[in-house]
């Protein structure tokens, strides 16, 4: 059952009076997300990710900084340049995985990446999203977890709760949700077939 959020209503009379006004975000709390680490922590993240990430150096260093920050990361992966890590506490990758260039890990939850799977240029790993039905938009966030020999396509996008089984081929562009069996072939959101 979805938890609501005590909304003042001086504030939200409106939400009611307006057509297609559902929502107070002035009233939003946050309420439920866990960041996994302290303020300080967090700040010092940020600062460091742009600098790591964005700009060219070497893997084994990209890698052991986001080990330093809490992040499983397996032997022989490899993390390309500009690649966007919300919370590398909440991120865990299996041996020999391939992360491209512009890959956005927006993990307000846990992201899984298993071996040997690779995760294409542009993808969208997203663990957040929002409650449409509370008044005040609360989060409504779930992991993300990716089996072993994926390949997830140039441009995919993956949203929270989905799980992709092992095997399976996300094609480039392609928007998922909920869970994709093993062995699918999953193309503009459509299966083909399974191997």
């Amino acid at each position: 059952m979805t938890e609501v959020a005590h909304v003042d209503p001086d504030r939200t009379r409106h939400l009611n009076s307006e057509p297609g006004c559902r929502f107070s975000l002035g009233d939003f709390t946050g309420r439920g997300y866990d960041r996994g680490r302290s303020v300080g922590v967090q700040v010092l993240w940020l600062i460091i990710r742009d600098a790591l990430m964005k700009w060219w150096c070497p893997n084994r260093v990209r890698i052991e900084v986001l080990r330093m920050f809490g992040a499983r990361i397996g032997a022989g992966v490899l993390i390309r340049h500009q690649v966007k890590i919300h919370w590398p506490w909440k991120l865990d990758v299996g041996d020999n995985s391939w992360i491209g260039e512009d890959v956005w890990i927006l993990n307000l939850e846990n992201v899984t990446i298993g071996s040997n799977t690779c995760i294409s240029q542009g993808v969208l790993l997203c663990t957040g999203s929002h409650d449409r039905r509370s008044p005040t938009f609360e989060f409504d966030n779930a992991p993300v977890v990716i089996g072993d020999s994926v390949w997830v396509a140039a441009r995919a996008t993956v949203l929270r709760g989905t799980h992709i089984g092992d095997g399976a081929t996300v094609g480039a562009t392609a928007v998922v949700t909920g869970d994709v069996p093993p062995g699918t072939t999953l193309l503009a959101g459509k299966p083909l077939a399974q191997s």
